[in-house]
């Protein structure tokens, strides 16, 4: 058996065990390889007598492990679990770290004790490696849990509707299969951070006397890190940005960057459908006006946390200046005393609307209001990074990282107002050093056999991800068909990557594109539209084998080509609408229909 295909169910060790022994054997050489199995050989060959024991026997030990499983889209999630695994290996427990996608749902009626840590996007929907363990924790099948201790963190953002939903969602069916939670749900908002520690620290308590109780020892396993290089989130890289560069036509409504960035010796490496996370400084021009609508001097001392700076450097550095968030309104509110915001901050509907349509600036100079330093920066967020599909594969560009990036750029009042990452980005000069680290994703990947089919649907920025698609498939050699569906408002002015996709074609490594300018003509066409078009075609490849890929936009676009792919399935598959939804269904869960939406 290869090692790629062993799964816990085909051998002795558990979920865990299994994935550490792949992250390990994926980072050794040949030689290293050869060494390690000599090594094990020998270990096994004097027997197991002086390898620490659980008190009573193996099962017994293995109760006591604590499940520690996380369903992640940003990676948020996924570096709270892996936190708490450190916490908890460190105190000395057994720990098992994984995915919700990789959980094995048999192994719940197992489980002792479990601690889950999982965010929620869109319209309160489940990250794509939580959808399964979701589904089935609501379904008919799922188990009495009278024996499993649990607890739950939610992820979230407070400016969507369904603020935490999956985490509630979670926190409400194993309390209905009969589960004791051992502390409370805690719902997170974007400043994680400090919840996240306390729920950590108050869950490593809570087990203390389970464990005690059950007299059981705890075994200490080996840490695992679940990406191998040292640069993450909260370390950053150091990289040099190399070319920003408009994509889009002088005559063009919108300004979409190519953005090339150089990794040097830093050893970060990516996959094609990974994100590339980018820390970001406020404009100094919006600043300059926040300061000047509040009265505020630059150089005013404020607290960040445990840090002490000047107001200037909160703003460039660490506070978030172009989103808006529903506690910052109704902050607002109560210090402006104006009765509009004041009737906007009491109902959540207005607020949410709001909040999509404005920024600080605005906040700030539609409702006056007098304020300190300290109570300003208190109010407002910690800058976030903002994560961008990668436009490129290391087969081809080596150590440098490619980003498709469209500047968000509004008007207000006559005053123009722009997107705090893509501004930055965008008026980015080479050389200008930019903070970066790769964020997986391991949801949205090729086939791993480079001959079959591919179908992808990316309009706008949306095609980031195909362009790494194309490069990584071109230096594999791959014989299996690609198909593009690509769309943007003006084919003079917006076709991304034009000539690109152009050789492409003549080179035979795309087979097929089919491009929707929803601007070129009286009535509006759009990827969907395309889809439609093709439906016959399509339903064949599909029924070929072929992956379908969805990139861009959640709102819209990915509802309306789930829509196409729905009604082509029914028609060409004929299918009744519930038939078409599970064949859809089984291809998600094959990992034939995966989506990079946002």
């Amino acid at each position: 058996m290869l090692l790629k295909e062993l799964s816990s169910l085909a051998s002795p060790l558990s979920a865990g065990q299994v994935d550490k022994l792949k992250q390990l054997t994926a980072e050794l050489s040949a030689v290293q390889l050869a060494w390690v199995s000599g090594y094990l050989a020998a270990t096994s060959e004097q027997g197991t007598a002086e390898l620490p024991q659980a008190a009573g026997s193996s099962d017994a030990g293995a109760e006591q492990t604590i499940s520690i499983v996380y369903g992640s889209q940003t990676g948020n999630g996924r570096g709270i679990a892996s936190e708490l695994a450190e916490k908890a290996q460190a105190q000395g427990y057994a720990v098992n770290l994984v995915s919700m996608g990789d959980y094995k749902t048999r192994q719940l009626k197992q489980e002792s004790l479990l601690l889950l840590v999982v965010s929620t996007h869109g319209e309160g929907d489940a990250p794509d490696d939580a959808i399964e363990l979701h589904k089935f924790l609501s379904s008919k099948r799922a188990p009495k849990l009278d024996n499993l201790n649990y607890s739950v963190l939610a992820l979230g953002d407070s400016s969507y509707e369904f603020f935490c939903q999956t985490g509630k969602d979670f926190e409400s069916r194993l309390n209905a299969l009969g589960a004791t939670a051992i502390a409370p749900l805690v719902e997170c908002d974007v400043d994680y951070q400090e919840q996240a520690e306390q729920w950590q620290a108050d869950v490593l308590e809570a087990v203390k006397p389970l464990i005690q109780t059950a007299g059981a020892s705890v075994v200490s396993i080996a840490s695992s890190h679940v990406t191998t290089s040292s640069y993450t989130k909260q370390k950053p890289y150091s990289a040099e940005l190399l070319v920003s560069q408009k994509l889009t036509g002088r005559d063009s409504d919108r300004d979409v960057r190519h953005v090339e960035i150089e990794l040097g010796e830093s050893g970060l490496n990516y996959q094609a459908g990974d994100a590339l996370g980018v820390w970001f400084t406020n404009s100094q021009d919006l600043i300059a006006e926040l300061l000047r609508s509040l009265k505020l001097d630059a150089n005013e001392a404020v607290t960040v946390g445990k840090e002490k700076l000047s107001l200037l450097e909160a703003l460039t550095h660490k506070k978030e200046l172009t989103q808006l968030y529903p506690g910052l309104v109704t902050g607002w509110a109560d210090l402006s005393q104006d009765p509009k915001l004041l009737a906007i901050s009491a109902d959540k509907s207005l607020t949410r609307e709001f909040v999509n349509n404005h920024q600080v600036a605005d906040l700030v100079r539609l409702f006056p209001a007098s304020v300190t330093a300290e109570q300003f920066v208190s109010l407002l967020r910690g800058i976030t990074p903002r994560l961008y599909s990668i436009a490129s594969s290391q087969a081809e560009v080596e150590s440098e990282v490619h980003l498709t990036v469209a500047l968000v750029e509004d008007e207000r009042d006559g005053v123009a107002r722009f997107g705090g990452a893509s501004q930055f980005l965008a008026s980015a000069e080479e050389g200008q050093t930019v903070q970066v680290y790769v964020e997986p994703n391991n949801h949205f990947r090729l086939p791993e056999n480079p001959d079959t089919p591919v179908i992808m649907v990316g309009p706008g920025t949306g095609v980031a991800p195909f362009r790494a698609f194309m490069q990584e498939r071109a230096a594999q050699g791959a014989e299996g068909k690609a198909w593009l569906f690509f769309g943007n408002p003006h084919f003079e002015q917006d076709f991304l990557y034009q000539t690109e996709w152009q050789q492409y074609l003549q080179s035979g490594e795309l087979s097929r594109i089919d491009l929707a300018f929803s601007r070129d003509q009286e009535h509006k066409v759009y990827v969907q539209h395309k889809l439609a078009e093709q439906g016959e075609a399509l339903w064949q490849w599909l029924e070929s084998g072929a992956h379908f890929y969805i990139c861009g936009d959640a709102e819209r676009m990915a509802k309306d080509v789930h829509q196409a792919l729905l009604d082509l399935v029914m028609k060409y598959g004929n299918k009744k609408p519930e038939q078409a939804e599970q064949y859809l269904e089984e291809l998600r869960a094959a990992k034939r229909y995966q989506k990079d939406v946002y």
